[in-house]
């Protein structure tokens, strides 16, 4: 059988590869059992030197308290850099500024600045507090008033599912970033296209600051489809595809998990991509795999 390899794009060797950039995002374990895990892989990772590993906030600013404590921990015992979310749900400005103290006092400088979703849920109207930062751009413009912050802001590669049309949604981006954050990084995403598509508008609107893939591994393709619904995220058919029947076969389910993420990574750096940050779910073995593949190992 005869192979047209004519249209593939090459891979460099491994030495003349560039140099890859990781982040990783944690959310804060509810039970022992879970906090056990997540420092299972927090010890698993550390040692592949992320430029940061991230802690999620919950809806509404309902994880806080342990959103600090996780990061403070993950500084003091790892030395890995770590980023505490941030969001200006159901807060008054001096309330959130009174979090960032909280972090500044714990020696964490990296903040990922969200508008956050209303603790009723993804989906449900977002009303800013009377006495609150009235949206991301907000709060990254009052975070730059309050410290020397490495900020990172979301983006959305398939729109945010309350951005009335593209138009916005770039504006909005544009907004946050001329406010003062570093970088975005996007939603999770699973069709490349909609990343590209993206990142050309953005740069069409003058925008120059990385926006970072947000890569989230398929632990659980059930578990991965409720997320997309609820947040905007499409799964396409074809990916579906990929892993229908296999609820009750968890090694098939392993194996086709990791070749599709690998496929997404790689097809991403053969296009040019440097910067990953990866959705851990508080599991190590997929993130892992996926960090060898760009050359990014322990010392």
């Amino acid at each position: 059988m005869t192979i047209d390899t004519a249209d593939r794009p090459s891979r460099q060797p491994a030495a003349e590869r560039p140099s890859f950039q990781v982040s990783f995002e944690f959310f804060p374990p509810k039970t022992d059992v879970m906090e056990e895990r997540f420092w299972d892989s927090i010890t698993k990772l550390a040692p592949l030197h992320p430029r940061f590993v991230s802690v999620t906030y919950g809806a509404g600013g309902s994880t806080r308290e342990r959103t600090l404590r996780m990061v403070s921990s993950i500084k003091a015992d790892t030395g890995v850099d770590a980023a505490a979310h941030l969001t200006c749900v159901g807060a008054s400005k001096a309330e959130v500024d009174a979090v960032v103290r909280g972090y500044q006092e714990a020696g964490i400088s990296r903040i990922v600045a969200l508008r956050g979703d209303p603790a009723e849920g993804m989906g449900k109207p977002f009303t800013p507090h009377p006495e609150g930062y009235q949206n991301a751009a907000d709060l990254v413009a009052g975070l730059n008033k309050l410290g020397d912050f490495d900020i990172s802001v979301a983006a959305y590669p398939e729109k945010h599912p309350q951005s009335p049309d593209w138009a916005a949604e770039i504006d909005n981006l544009k907004r946050k970033l001329d406010a003062g954050a570093t970088r975005a990084i996007t939603q999770m995403f699973f069709d490349n296209d909609d990343y590209f598509r993206l990142v050309d508008r953005a740069q069409a609107a003058g925008i120059t600051a990385p926006i970072v893939p947000g890569i989230q591994p398929i632990h659980s393709f059930k578990q991965i489809s409720g997320f997309a619904a609820r947040c905007g995220a499409s799964i396409p058919g074809w990916l579906a595809e990929r892993f229908e029947g296999l609820d009750e076969d968890p090694e098939t389910h392993a194996l086709v998990a990791s070749a599709v993420a690998a496929e997404q990574v790689l097809e991403l750096v053969d296009n040019g991509i440097t910067e990953f940050h990866f959705f851990t779910l508080n599991r190590s073995n997929l993130v892992l795999a996926l960090a060898r593949l760009l050359g990014v190992r322990p010392d």
